[in-house]
């Protein structure tokens, strides 16, 4: 009996490991963003790929998307999660596309993406 509920567990944390694909009324949210030093790259598949430096060190977070909530989107595995604040969604501005997360504007890179964290 041990063994089929190990299983079980292990099946609810690879199905909560599975990011949706980003809603078409949020596809503006998918490309790669960036700021002095922070880069946020949300695919269309709905995973995020994000950096932020520090004075000392850096934060990553790769992990889908659990879920939008307003203009702010939860991304995590199961339990683990962390909700990036969105306070200006994608907007066009000029000719440049911006969004403010966590305090900080970013600028959509229009160039292929050389995310590295």
């Amino acid at each position: 009996m041990g063994i089929v509920r190990a299983a079980a567990v292990c099946l609810a944390l690879l199905l909560a490991a599975c990011g949706e694909p980003v809603p078409q009324a949020r596809s503006a949210y998918v490309g790669d963003w960036r700021a002095e030093k922070m880069q946020l790259v949300i695919t269309q598949e709905g995973f995020v790929n994000y950096v932020r430096r520090h004075e000392h060190g850096k934060t990553t977070v790769n992990a889908p998307i659990q879920r939008f909530d307003g203009d702010n989107f939860v991304v995590g595995i199961g339990p683990f999660s962390t909700t990036f604040v969105v306070s200006k969604p994608p907007h066009l501005d000029g000719s440049a596309w911006k969004m403010t997360v966590d305090g900080v504007e970013l600028v959509r890179n229009s160039g292929p993406s050389d995310f590295n964290a």
